[in-house]
């Protein structure tokens, strides 16, 4: 069964190794395949790594692109311990996403890391309160 997303008008998403620039109408894709695919609104660029979730965040992404991603496990684990050394109420969360990309389930652990930065908005938030 083909994945259908719908772009709007200029909108990018990256399938594979490609990053694909929507033309100025809006296009439906069906997509079949198992190539890792990111729409524009899920792409975070490295210089929008401006904290320690969305550092961890862009690895997970660099790890969802990758065709190796067991390259980047190490650097990744290292930066989750900090992390929760610095927040241990992070840890249910970085359970869930560990179980992820140790099952090679790279997309889901995206989402999940996704629930990591806007918990980290929540706690900043409170602290400049």
């Amino acid at each position: 069964m083909a994945l259908i997303i719908d772009l709007k008008p200029s909108e990018r998403i990256i399938i594979g190794d490609a990053l694909i620039t929507n033309d100025t109408a809006r296009t439906r894709l069906h997509i079949e395949g198992d190539a890792p695919i990111l729409r524009e609104k899920d792409i975070l660029k490295p210089d929008e790594a401006d904290s320690p979730s969305k550092r961890i965040y862009l690895m997970i992404q660099l790890m969802y692109l990758s065709h190796d991603p067991k390259e980047l496990h190490q650097d990744y684990f290292k930066a989750v311990k900090e992390l929760q050394d610095a927040v241990p109420s992070t840890s249910v969360t970085f359970m869930r996403i560990n179980d992820f990309i140790l099952d090679g389930q790279y997309y889901k652990a995206l989402k999940e890391a996704k629930k990591l930065i806007s918990y980290e908005k929540e706690l900043l938030s409170h602290a400049t309160a």
